[in-house]
């Protein structure tokens, strides 16, 4: 995208790279743990009131051009449909509430429940169940209702052929849940959405910010690098906001940085 190209300089800027453990690579392949997991190995979520998620409650949110609507509320929720798994790629990385994925765990991933949900998972092909913690948004995939983690996978014997038809139930708590605190960041925090030897590369990404009205936008050569920063912000909901959508424009996590 183009528009009219304006920042400060020379300023401290953002760069558009991934958080330690979460750069993706095209080559990157999903699978299963390399150690042995057996269902037994796996336990269940213990369902629990929890706030909402200052990460990844966003609504409505896009992906891949289409809006998503997260639910007000995941009471009386029933819903059976297709359920894959997802695993090894994604591991250690950081699900859309702001959570480290680990594929052992019995969690999983919804396009709309508010997150966390705590939700009863059944294959009704082997009638095996799974209490999961929905913390993660997905599966983009029309035909498929939830995407569970590898060690849901295992204790709901569908690893191999990869999906499986299934309920899935909401768990729900009475009464209103607390929101999520306020969180203030420290003064001068940016989001880096990019890092580029080329100057060219930089102002580009500057430009597509800028358009998609994640401003203000600074560039600053330094080590090297043109780096392109957002912000600065003030407090965490308003970096969970510009952090959803950056990664909606289809880039990875940016990462916070301090000028």
């Amino acid at each position: 995208m183009s528009g009219p190209m304006r920042w400060a300089l020379p300023c401290a800027v953002l760069l558009l790279a991934a958080c330690a453990g979460e750069v993706r690579r095209p080559d990157d392949a999903d699978g299963p743990s390399a150690r042995v997991l057996r269902p037994a190995d796996v336990a269940d979520a213990i369902p629990r009131p929890e706030p909402r998620s200052r990460y990844g409650n966003r609504s409505p949110y896009e992906v891949l051009g289409k809006q998503y609507y997260v639910m007000d509320s995941s009471a009386g929720y029933q819903q059976r449909g297709v359920a894959s798994w997802y695993g090894s790629k994604f591991h250690g990385r950081k699900t859309s509430s702001g959570e480290v994925f680990d594929m052992h765990k019995a969690t999983a991933a919804h396009r709309e429940l508010p997150l966390p949900t705590y939700a009863e998972v059944t294959n009704l092909d082997n009638g095996r169940s799974v209490v999961v913690k929905i913390n993660d948004r997905g599966p983009f995939h029309d035909q498929r209702l939830i995407d569970l983690s590898y060690g849901a996978a295992v204790r709901l014997g569908m690893v191999a052929d990869g999906t499986a038809q299934v309920e899935v139930r909401a768990i729900h708590f009475e009464g209103p849940q607390p929101p999520a605190p306020a969180v203030k960041v420290a003064d001068g925090t940016f989001l880096q959405v990019g890092a580029f030897s080329d100057r060219n590369a930089a102002e580009h990404l500057a430009g597509r910010m800028m358009a998609e009205q994640l401003e203000p936008v600074v560039i600053q050569r330094a080590d090297g690098l043109y780096k392109v920063w957002i912000g600065p912000y003030q407090w965490e909901s308003e970096i969970e906001q510009a952090t959803r959508r950056v990664i909606e424009l289809g880039m990875e996590r940016p990462h916070k940085v301090r000028r």
